[in-house]
């Protein structure tokens, strides 16, 4: 198939496949490990970086080198901005006009809704992303000066704030401990916390926010992308703290076990940091956190999931039904058919896949349901938290995660209309039918 040819999910889904194959070969070159790598563990580091996973199989700090780092870093940057981003981005640098065909692709790469406009976006996006990460790598090399001395500082700032908006979950601190050695430490939650947050709503909600103070006005999709996103931030915060709070934070202070509620509240839907062991949790937390990773961030994010968003339009749904009226509305707004039923479609096509997954991994890997459950629903929700099944998989079972975190960074979707063949369809209305339900 010819480039020029390609739809623009064909081009997306295409870039993604591209990428993640040039980082795995580079990723097995000898000088990127310290010990040698098996390419099926290069291949799934460098589907874990650009789908912005943070799932592992060898231990990121300790296992790559200087070199490897830098590519897997450079991977989440891309792979968390979109290769269409970073193209739009080196031809506004040359000075290049950016033509229709491009300013499709780079709607389809941040999911807004129209073109118009859509380089002045891109501009912000890239402009928004480099300075807050920027900002984050300060502060956190400033922080971890006294711990690490000024270059190893210096590095881990700038690659823990990159991992953290980007939502990769990806670290150095080794022995797969992740964050767990800075739950008590404020500055540390607090600046994981806002990166992560802020690059899981979504740019086009980051760029209404930004321009709140001279439009005073914000979109409806703005509108439930906060709304859904501080309930589920405060629901996981409240049911984490009441579950857990006898149990895996019992030897902490109260505000330090709010604290810790509240990190793994906003990390679970996207980015895969954790303050506290994920095994330690009792069977009702590591429920809620899979539903929570199932759910994800908001679109045109950082973040995977079927998107805040989906469970907002199913949610006005039912509410809907429930209390026998024909439109669906939020915010006082009607929403189209042409909104609803994507929303069903992707919530289905997740679901199918999680049970496909759940199902092929369970052959391959006979063992505990729930780790196989947790990681799968990890996998495609590109959220990162893990029970360590990853590192008990074999080749094939790996590459099964490998797909899952391709299929959920790409989002079912976008897969499915790249796959599709268009062909206009006839106009054909058959006669009205009658199905009984409940």
């Amino acid at each position: 198939m010819q480039i020029n040819k390609m739809s623009a999910p064909q081009l997306l889904v295409g870039s993604f496949l591209v990428l993640i194959l040039l980082g795995s070969l580079l990723l097995y070159m000898p000088w990127a490990a310290n010990t040698p790598t098996r390419y099926v563990d290069a291949l799934f580091t460098s589907a874990t970086s650009v789908c912005i996973t943070g799932l592992v199989v060898v231990d990121t700090g300790t296992h790559w080198t200087l070199f490897g780092q830098i590519i897997i870093l450079l991977l989440v940057q891309v792979g968390g901005l979109g290769v269409m981003a970073f193209a739009g981005f080196f031809a506004m640098l040359m000075g290049r006009k950016i033509q229709l065909r491009e300013r499709l692709l780079m709607q389809r790469s941040i999911n807004v809704s129209a073109v118009g406009g859509i380089v002045r976006v891109f501009r912000y996006l890239l402009g928004f992303t480099f300075l807050l990460e920027a900002l984050g790598a300060v502060i956190l090399a400033i922080k971890w000066m006294p711990l690490m001395g000024v270059k190893k500082a210096l590095w881990h700032g700038v690659f823990h704030s990159i991992s953290a908006f980007n939502n990769a979950g990806l670290d150095l601190f080794g022995n797969f401990k992740s964050l767990t050695d800075f739950s008590h430490d404020i500055t540390i939650n607090i600046v994981f916390s806002l990166l992560v947050m802020i690059g899981g709503l979504g740019f086009f909600v980051c760029y209404e926010l930004y321009n709140y103070r001279q439009s005073r006005k914000l979109s409806l999709h703005s509108k439930v992308v906060l709304t859904t996103t501080g309930i589920l931030l405060v629901l996981g915060t409240f049911l984490l703290l009441a579950v857990e709070y006898n149990h895996a934070l019992k030897a902490l202070t109260p505000g330090h076990k709010l604290m810790v509620a509240f990190f793994q509240s906003i990390s679970s839907r996207s980015s895969g940091f954790a303050t506290i062991d994920i095994n330690s949790l009792l069977l009702p937390s590591q429920l809620l956190l899979i539903v929570f990773m199932f759910i994800g961030a908001s679109p045109g994010s950082t973040g995977g999931g079927i998107k805040t968003t989906t469970v907002a339009l199913m949610f006005a749904v039912v509410v809907a039904q429930l209390r026998g009226k024909k439109d669906i509305e939020i915010f006082e707004r009607r929403i189209v058919s042409s909104d609803v039923y994507p929303s069903f479609t992707l919530f289905f096509m997740a679901i199918f896949m999680l049970i496909i997954m759940v199902f092929l991994i369970s052959l391959t890997h006979p063992g505990d349901f729930m780790k196989i459950l947790f990681d799968v629903t990890s996998a495609l929700g590109t959220v990162g938290f893990s029970t360590g099944l990853c590192l008990e998989l074999n080749a094939f079972g790996k590459i099964l995660i490998v797909i899952c975190m391709f299929l959920g960074r790409v989002g079912p979707l976008t897969l499915g209309f790249a796959l599709a063949y268009k062909k206009k369809q006839p106009e054909i209305h058959y006669a009205q039918g009658k199905i009984m339900i409940g």
